[in-house]
């Protein structure tokens, strides 16, 4: 099966490319990258695992596009998310070079696709065109990241693997949210592309379903250490989102600006509003990673804090 991936070297491209790799299934992997790029030392490992790397750019030209793409199985984008509407002419290239399905950049947690979330609406809008098109996919999403749910300790002996701290408990630390480590995405999207069932659908692929409290619960348990509960209720939430989203109603292109408010709103939806749950996706139409692959063996939130602990975990945007 051949699949051509694009944003291979950032952290869900690289989790892909691994899951690929190490799937049972015989995938040939093609990663895209930019042109100044392409001696780049991730480019030369996925090189050493026997991918083919080429350069590209995803927004054309379209002739150069369809080229690359034609005999493509599977196209996956796991673009940064400053780029998403680029993906448009990627779309249109791969529809003309008969790809047979298309993976869009999502990776992101359960939410409503209007109204929540701004990155949210940006990935759908993607999807739309997709669908207007007719061009097969399949739509991924993965939860929360365990890399970005861990608070850190006093003693300070897992800052190495941790780049944001999840130090504030939101609303009361009950809403349960389904979370994924790093390394697992890849290879829930090596079964989930290999997967005939899944043409045309989202699936809605995770770990464990965790609240805060417990998050907090295990990391104590397992560190011996006592943590500071800290708690941002909804209005302080809110306040903080209000007044980020007033710089963008100001016109604000500014990434850092931007980033905030993608930041609170994920914050708001999965931490106070509950959206990031298998209930609400099946509701929402997808289909469950659980489901389809009851006998899949994954890391358990435990075993990553263990993973820490020991001084082996790998920390995300080093």
């Amino acid at each position: 099966m051949k699949v051509v991936i694009f944003g291979a070297s950032g952290e869900t491209g690289r989790s892909i490319v691994k899951g690929l790799f190490e799937s049972s299934t015989d995938f040939e992997i093609i990663c895209v990258t930019r042109k100044a790029s392409i001696n780049s030392k991730q480019n030369e490992e996925f090189r050493k695992i026997g991918a083919r790397v080429v350069a590209a750019d995803m927004k054309g030209p379209e002739e150069d596009l369809v080229q690359l793409l034609t005999g493509a199985d599977v196209v996956i984008s796991a673009v940064n998310a400053a780029v998403l509407t680029d993906q448009i002419p990627l779309v249109d290239a791969a529809k003309k070079a008969g790809v047979g399905r298309f993976v869009p950049c999502s990776f992101m947690t359960v939410a409503p696709p209007r109204g929540v979330m701004l990155l949210r609406e940006t990935k759908e809008d993607v999807l739309d065109h997709i669908k207007k098109i007719y061009l097969p996919y399949t739509f991924i999403d993965v939860g929360w990241w365990f890399q970005l749910s861990s608070p850190r300790l006093p003693s300070g002996r897992i800052d190495y693997a941790i780049p944001f701290p999840n130090d504030r408990i939101l609303g009361d630390g009950k809403a349960p949210s389904a979370c994924t480590h790093i390394k697992d995405i890849g290879r829930y999207v090596a079964k989930v592309i290999a997967d005939r069932r899944t043409l045309n659908k989202s699936v809605f692929t995770y770990s464990e379903v965790l609240t805060s409290n417990e998050i907090f619960d295990i990391v104590e348990r397992l560190s011996g250490e006592a943590l500071e509960r800290k708690y941002t209720t909804e209005a302080e939430l809110n306040a903080q989102l209000s007044e980020a989203e007033k710089v963008l109603q100001a016109g604000s292109k500014d990434y850092a600006a931007i980033s905030t408010v993608w930041v609170l709103q994920y914050s708001r939806s999965w931490g106070i509003r509950g959206d990031n749950t298998p209930e609400n996706a099946r509701y929402l139409g997808y289909i469950i990673g659980k489901d389809l692959y009851p006998d899949m063996d994954f890391t358990t939130f435990e075993d990553y804090v263990n993973e820490m602990l020991q001084g082996k975990a790998e920390k995300p945007y080093a």
